[in-house]
């Protein structure tokens, strides 16, 4: 289904606020009733890479679901993009609050990523209802993955960081299922080989820049 122009127009002005504004979270970060640990400089490099990869992921997330809400042939599919993308503003929150509390900072390439993503969950919202789930479900699943390994890679000390990472990796796991309920399928090998492969491009390069 072709979006009407002021749904366009909407999603022009989500897009910029997700790239230029600063994202807000209905819920309470999670952790922020933990101290602070002290942590070396080392460490508390790390876990800022760690953390812009995450925001930056969030940003993907975001563009991926708005551009799959935009072109989705369902009410169905429509409402279960929306909802996974409102928690997904609150991860972008909870990460962007974080690396100001590490000393880091957000990626460089946030339009790129914003755009990049944007395109493809477009490009899957018109493949109709199964497959525009199925990528959402995939997707998660891929998330689920990438917040274990970087679960594993934090500095044990940086409760905080571990507390958010915990917390989204609970929210992106509930979004999975959430797809596959409403009839996502399952996608082919390749496509799911495709989408760790640019995933890991991407985290790979937000890591330094």
């Amino acid at each position: 289904m072709l979006p009407r122009l002021d749904e366009l127009i909407i999603a022009f002005d989500k897009g910029l606020r997700t790239v230029f504004g600063p994202a807000q979270s209905l819920r309470e970060t999670p952790g922020e009733e933990l101290l602070e640990g002290t942590l070396s400089e080392a460490d508390r490099t790390l876990a800022a890479s760690l953390m812009r990869v995450n925001h930056s992921g969030e940003i993907c997330a975001q563009a991926l679901y708005q551009g799959q809400s935009l072109t989705a042939r369902s009410a169905q599919a429509k409402a279960a993009l929306e909802q996974a993308a409102q928690e997904e503003t609150e991860h972008l929150a909870w990460t962007e609050s974080r690396i100001h509390e590490l000393g880091g900072r957000k990626s460089l390439l946030i339009p790129a990523w914003y755009a990049g993503s944007f395109a493809i969950g477009a490009a899957a919202g018109l493949l109709g209802n199964r497959w525009n789930l199925g990528f959402l479900a995939e997707t998660e699943r891929q998330v689920v993955t990438h917040l274990e390994g970087h679960l594993d890679r934090l500095p044990k000390g940086d409760l905080r960081s571990r507390a958010v990472l915990t917390q989204m990796r609970q929210d992106e796991a509930r979004h999975a299922t959430s797809a596959i309920k409403h009839g996502g399928g399952e996608l082919p090998a390749p496509a799911k080989l495709a989408m760790r492969l640019s995933s890991k491009v991407m985290t790979g390069i937000a890591y330094w820049i």
